[in-house]
């Protein structure tokens, strides 16, 4: 399980570490082209259900911390699917990883 290391108040979110891999190259991907928005997370059970949003900007410290030490092989569809998420009003949300073999429909 990796982490999320969110701001100077070091707010972290557990993260698996094939879906925070994924997430880090959507975030990195967007703040690296300067393009702030929100990223909404379910918390699980275990931690009393709700969600949090928080507002990413590249002025923003973030961190990846992985607890594995191998990088998973990424999904490029999933990527995408993370993006189109980034881009909507609703900004950043969890996907389920989508099969690679299926095709890609961008609404």
């Amino acid at each position: 399980m990796g982490k999320l290391v969110y701001g100077a108040s070091l707010r972290e979110f557990d993260i698996d570490d094939r879906t925070l891999a994924h997430l880090r190259v959507a975030v990195l991907n967007k703040l690296r082209r300067s393009e702030s928005f929100a990223l909404t997370w379910e918390h699980g059970v275990d931690r009393g259900s709700g969600r949090t949003t928080v507002w990413l900007n590249e002025s923003i410290p973030v961190q990846f911390v992985f607890s594995g030490n191998r990088p998973p092989k990424l999904n490029r569809l999933w990527i995408e699917q993370l993006l189109l998420s980034a881009n909507s009003a609703g900004g950043l949300q969890h996907v389920p990883e989508p099969d690679e073999s299926e095709p890609f429909e961008s609404e």
